[in-house]
């Protein structure tokens, strides 16, 4: 049996939880699969050596110690963070709805907002100046409508969204530890999100996060939520990723539409293809979500179910034991900034983890001015002062660079001090 909702566990059963999801293989579908054959982790664990060797031809399996995960709770407390568990009262009730949510969530900050209605908004870590600003109305007027912003801490449309919605509260959800921040220039961010919001990770203390825990992630961003909001996104990207777990977790996909010219659309314009809801606005949102939230209902549409070209095929989040011959079923589908060399085992103690490495493709390069005005425009007309706003760069220094790149031919300046990118001499310039 799992948890009952509304009970808590015992300090001495949360220890076993924690003990048995950081074992070696064991994932969210075969740790619900030990609690409902044994009736409890404690049993479990007990039972869990003998049946490998049976199920896997003599095989032996890691399984987490008590003094490493006594270490791991001695670090969650030290940073002010707690361990709830799934079923317990402050678990989220949407996630909790969801095909194998996380069995214990690390939380950092104001835990009452996971009871709150919320709305994700992601999109491009590589936004234009026009999405950002985007972004930033999206998350000030629906956070202004009492919904909570969830998203994923990444660069560019993520942390445009946490900042619009400090005041109100916004939610985190990391990819690896609460105490191993990506990217680490988002530290500060953080600590401000935790002031009046909450961080979140289902991954260890001290976990660096890798490829595979980017989609883990993703389907906590979704699940958490009534809808996900996508805000420019290329083909194949993570975004998708995301929209896809919203869909499959029967929750709404918004998608704002975007120039046929720009990479950074073409991901949101397939969206909207498919059937996902249109997004030019808070009332678009607001329209599809208030009757959900005063009935208490999660939507069921497929968005995907005749479209499996829009996104990639799936592949299982987690390497997962087959003990009871019922194999996982695929949960996610890997994209291209998630090519990571998988791992096999969610468990492994901080002081034996590998150095910290993150992908090349995710390293943010130092930009030029020249570079990084080019990257923020997108053949849709912008403000030039939201532009300059947004690269936060000598206004001097940033118009001249402006007519600099005018005379180039590499961008339009249009009437209403607007200016937009000239797609035909600027390819090459916008990758997600």
């Amino acid at each position: 049996m799992t948890q009952a909702p509304g009970t808590s566990l015992t300090d001495a059963q949360r220890l076993d939880w924690l003990r048995l999801i950081r074992s070696e293989n064991i994932g969210p579908r075969t740790f619900r699969s030990l609690i409902n054959q044994f009736g409890g982790a404690r049993a479990a664990l007990d039972a869990l050596p003998d049946l490998v060797r049976r199920a896997s031809a003599g095989r032996r399996i890691k399984i987490a110690s008590l003094e490493e995960c006594e270490r791991e709770l001695a670090a969650i407390a030290r940073i002010g963070a707690r361990l709830i568990a799934l079923g317990e009262p402050d678990y989220p009730a949407a996630l909790r709805a969801v095909d194998a949510p996380p069995p214990l969530l690390i939380v950092r900050g104001q835990i009452s907002l996971l009871q709150r209605h919320k709305v994700a908004i992601i999109g491009s870590r590589n936004a234009s100046a026009a999405g950002l600003a985007f972004a930033d109305r999206m998350a000030h007027d629906l956070a202004g409508a009492n919904l909570i912003i969830v998203s994923g801490l990444a660069r560019g449309i993520d942390a445009r969204a946490h900042r619009a919605s400090l005041k109100s509260g916004t939610i985190a959800v990391l990819a690896g530890g609460l105490d191993k921040i990506y990217p680490s220039e988002h530290a500060l961010l953080l600590e401000q999100i935790i002031e009046t919001g909450l961080a979140v990770s289902e991954m260890p203390m001290g976990w660096e996060a890798r490829g595979r825990d980017f989609p883990r992630r993703n389907r906590i961003v979704s699940g958490l939520c009534l809808g996900t909001i996508v805000i420019e996104a290329a083909r194949r990207s993570g975004s998708l990723i995301t929209a896809r777990f919203a869909n499959e977790q029967g929750r709404e996909v918004f998608a704002v539409p975007g120039s046929p010219l720009d990479p950074r659309a073409e991901g949101t314009n397939d969206l909207l293809r498919q059937g996902a809801n249109i997004c030019t606005g808070a009332a678009d949102v607001l329209s599809v979500l208030e009757p959900l939230m005063s009935q208490g209902l999660i939507s069921h549409r497929n968005l995907f179910e005749e479209a499996e070209a829009v996104l990639p095929p799936a592949e299982p989040l987690w390497d997962e034991l087959d003990l009871f011959s019922n194999p996982p079923a695929a949960m996610s589908e890997p994209g291209h900034e998630f090519d990571e060399p998988q791992v096999t085992s969610l468990y492994q103690p901080p002081e034996r983890q590998h150095p910290a490495q993150e992908p090349a493709h995710q390293i943010e390069p130092q930009l030029s001015l020249r570079e990084h005005m080019l990257k923020l425009l997108s053949p849709s007309p912008v403000p030039i002062d939201d532009l300059i706003r947004v690269m936060d760069a000598p206004v001097a220094a940033a118009k001249a660079l402006l007519f600099e790149l005018e005379l180039e031919g590499l961008i339009h300046l249009h009437p209403g001090n607007l200016v937009a990118i000239n797609p035909d001499r600027a390819k090459g310039t916008h990758q997600n």
